[in-house]
């Protein structure tokens, strides 16, 4: 319109109105999150890699402490079999979801690890960041970055 022009009426007929967009559950997908992060923890206390790869897409890229990036479930596979053989006997791990953004079809979470020997001593924490995209109604692992809060030896 011109700055010369004088507004014209409209009604309320004929003003757009967007669709609201429904938020997204948050505190659902959190725990459908920690949910994953139980049977994850499940799998990799039983040393199950073919358990763990199934969480990740066939395009997921890791990036843990003091390695590589590992793309594809080819490296993240090798990955995880390198980080299991040097498991002490006894060792598991704990996960929990801190916090958890995004929609329904992609979420980050935040999450802290917790390790325990076998008498239930806590003998290290740590943190991570996963990306969580649903794919055909589930989610998978698409990126993930963790680290301890000390350094290894």
């Amino acid at each position: 319109m011109a700055c010369n022009q004088a507004p014209t009426e409209t009604t309320t007929s004929e003003v757009a109105v967007a669709p609201v967009a429904e938020k997204a559950d948050m505190v659902k997908i959190k725990s459908e999150i920690q949910q994953l992060e139980n049977e994850w923890a499940a799998a990799d206390n039983a040393s199950d890699v073919t358990a763990l790869l199934a969480f990740y897409s066939e395009d997921a890229v890791s990036m843990g402490s003091d390695s590589p990036m590992a793309v594809g479930k080819a490296a993240i596979q090798k990955q995880l079999e390198t980080s299991m053989s040097s498991r002490p006997e006894g060792v598991t791990v704990k996960y929990e979801t801190l916090d958890v953004f995004g929609d329904e079809n992609t979420v980050t979470e935040v999450g802290k690890s917790t390790q325990t020997d076998a008498s239930g001593k806590v003998i290290s924490t740590g943190k991570y960041m996963a990306i969580w995209e649903k794919r055909d109604g589930k989610y998978v692992c698409v990126r993930d970055i963790f680290n301890s809060d000390s350094k290894q030896d």
